[in-house]
């Protein structure tokens, strides 16, 4: 963002169109206000582009409509939800709240029996009453309809599926699976609910656009933009008779989605008052607009203001690429070559939150993890060979606090406590002469500055990222420090870093493989899919979410012993300790720091968002969480 362009409020010959008393960008066509006031309304960018097929809502197809829309966060529904970040004081439970669902699930000794009571007193928004058949129905259509985005699963882990009584669905299944609950459970997304009653009646499922969407949430469409960037959604006059509605009446009368709006016009739409919630921005426009904007905020009051979001970006190295990487005093060297320091400043301007740990430090993961470890750690001893030493180094958020307090001034914390829970808890040193020590040992040798592999070729690889943004930042600078170690690291910026993750096309990468619930300690979200028996051959596609394809019998242990313990069975968490101790001793990844977004919040209309000092939900805004915050922001005036 230009800064002659914000101070002006717009941008040098932007159009604006006026629509109802509010003038929007021309990024996106103008809604109309329809007489409900803008005090009443509450306007959030949804970070989609375009919508190629705006009039779909058939979310259990993938045809190009929009999910993050609305659809996800205020018209769907599902059994559970699992907050990132600790969740509504006295409705969630250890980050879970009971949504669709009565109560928590509940599985058999034996995990291949879950039984789930409903609540009894929903409607869906035409008036129907929300039984068990309908949560049968979304399974068993799936199952006989390919194509269908859950069929795959339940198809796989579903023997049958029945309701016992009006408000009491049994799953039985082909194997056992303490963690089935996990596919209604609500992270980002989760299987949302179908309406049986409207579906029943639809000869060609995949074919229905369920335009407009009977909804389960406390939300219906009003209208929508046939040019897919914007969706108008109304309150229910009987909100309360959604599992919302339990929780608390969500304020705005009127929530608008707006999207494919570029960053500039983002700052500008929010300072114009036509934007209260802001999905993302680069580190220098959230900079910008709060130094600037009194009315705004983020998640941190003060520096570094982005919310961390259970999301670890990380290198990895292909498994299945360079031998070299299954030495895991390699992988430790390039850990020990790396300038924790300049990897925040280079990507988030030193609005970073860094995590020497295989989990982000996000959301309740600090007090289970990161606080509790943090002794094991300054402690932990490194095997050089020849001699140890003690590699964590608890001062760097100290160190990178200080070093932008000379630009932010009282705008950073000051406090240690604060410090750590905004910029991390510590990193590696950047200790060159053990990383030497370790490459020698692991066979490699020096000609000049270039090292070269046991067979005398010279050790040189691409290092795989995205093409702009701050892990694109992040990428280029580790690429630099190894080079500048004799390590021929070439950036290599990647429109399709996904797929080839996915088709193993890669020899290391910037990214991440590592997504946690945030308010729960369990890590099987992620966890469970680095088992063994998901590796795929070299040369096939691999399932999410170990893309570096890193296969032992320990990890398989830990992941096996969590499969047979309940979700939130103390034991979990310890398991969870265990795995993180293993992952520092071989370093299969390299921990860098929380995907922190900097979304904010505009208090002109609008005050009571989420933030670290009350982290009841996760601000960003395309999560279905999100929903939420609604139920506890109330009028400005």
């Amino acid at each position: 963002m230009r800064r002659r362009e914000f101070l002006t409020g717009t941008a040098s010959g932007a159009l604006l169109v006026a629509t109802g008393g509010w003038s929007w960008a021309q990024d996106t066509a103008a809604p109309t206000l329809g007489g409900i006031p803008r005090e009443r309304t509450i306007i959030i960018q949804n970070p989609e582009s375009a919508i190629r097929n705006p009039g779909w809502f058939n979310i259990w197809v993938n045809a190009g409509g929009g999910i993050m829309n609305g659809l996800q966060q205020l018209a769907m529904d599902t059994l559970w939800y699992i907050d990132p970040d600790a969740g509504i004081e006295g409705q969630a439970d250890d980050g879970i709240y009971h949504s669709l669902a009565a109560g928590p699930w509940e599985y058999s000794d034996d995990f291949k029996r879950m039984t789930v009571r409903l609540r009894d007193n929903l409607l869906w928004s035409d008036g129907t009453p929300f039984t068990a058949d309908d949560v049968v129905y979304t399974v068993t259509k799936q199952i006989e309809t390919p194509g269908m985005i859950w069929s795959s699963t339940f198809s796989t882990q579903v023997d049958s599926v029945t309701a016992q009584d009006p408000a009491t669905v049994v799953f039985e299944l082909k194997e056992p699976n303490s963690r089935f609950h996990a596919i209604f459970s609500v992270r980002w997304g989760a299987c949302w609910i179908m309406p049986k009653h409207v579906f029943e009646g639809v000869d060609d499922v995949l074919n229905f656009p369920f335009n407009p969407p009977v909804c389960i949430g406390a939300y219906t469409l009003d209208s929508f933009d046939p040019n897919g960037t914007w969706f108008i959604w109304n309150k229910r006059s009987d909100w309360d008779r959604t599992s919302l509605g339990v929780v608390g009446e969500p304020a705005p009368e009127r929530a608008i989605y707006r999207n494919n709006i570029s960053i500039d016009n983002r700052l500008i739409e929010m300072r114009n008052g036509n934007l209260d919630m802001i999905h993302d921005l680069t580190p220098e426009g959230a900079f910008s607009i709060i130094q600037q904007d009194p009315q705004t905020q983020g998640w941190f009051k003060g520096f570094p203001y982005a919310h961390p979001d259970p999301t670890l970006i990380h290198a990895m190295f292909n498994q299945q690429g360079m031998p070299i990487f299954q030495d895991k005093r390699v992988r430790w060297a390039l850990a020990l070559m790396l300038d924790a320091r300049a990897m925040s400043m280079a990507s988030y301007r030193g609005a970073a939150t860094l995590s020497a740990i295989a989990v982000p430090p996000t959301g309740t993961h600090p007090r289970d993890y990161h606080e509790p470890l943090q002794q094991y750690l300054m402690d932990y001893e490194l095997d050089l060979g020849a001699r140890k030493i003690k590699p964590y180094d608890a001062a760097v958020p100290l160190q990178i606090a200080d070093m932008v307090r000379g630009q932010f001034g009282d705008g950073v914390p000051s406090d240690e406590a604060e410090v750590r829970r905004a910029f991390g808890y510590g990193w590696w040193k950047q200790d060159i002469e053990a990383a030497t020590e370790l490459l020698a040992a692991a066979g490699l040798t020096q000609s000049g500055r270039q090292w070269l592999l046991p067979d005398g070729q010279p050790f040189r690889f691409s290092l795989m990222m995205p093409t702009d943004g701050v892990v694109n930042r992040l990428g280029s600078l580790m690429a630099q420090l190894w080079s500048q170690q004799g390590i021929q690291v070439t950036p290599e910026p990647a429109p399709d870093v996904r797929e080839r993750l996915t088709a193993g096309d890669y020899v290391a990468c910037v990214r991440w493989a590592v997504e946690t619930y945030g308010g729960h300690p369990d890590l099987s979200f992620f966890l469970d899919s680095y088992h063994s028996d998901f590796v795929s051959p070299r040369g096939t596609a691999q399932p999410p979410r170990n893309l570096m394809r890193y296969s032992t019998p320990r990890q398989d242990e830990i992941i096996e012993e969590i499969r047979r313990i309940d979700f939130s069975d103390p034991r979990t968490l310890e398991l969870g300790h265990e795995f993180v101790k293993y992952y520092i001793d071989e370093m299969p990844i390299i921990p860098i720091m929380a995907y922190n977004v900097f979304a904010i919040q505009s208090n002109r209309y609008w005050t009571g968002w989420p933030s670290a000092d009350q982290p009841y939900a996760n601000p960003v805004t395309n999560w279905g969480n999100s929903r939420y915050v609604l139920t506890q922001i109330r009028p400005a005036g």
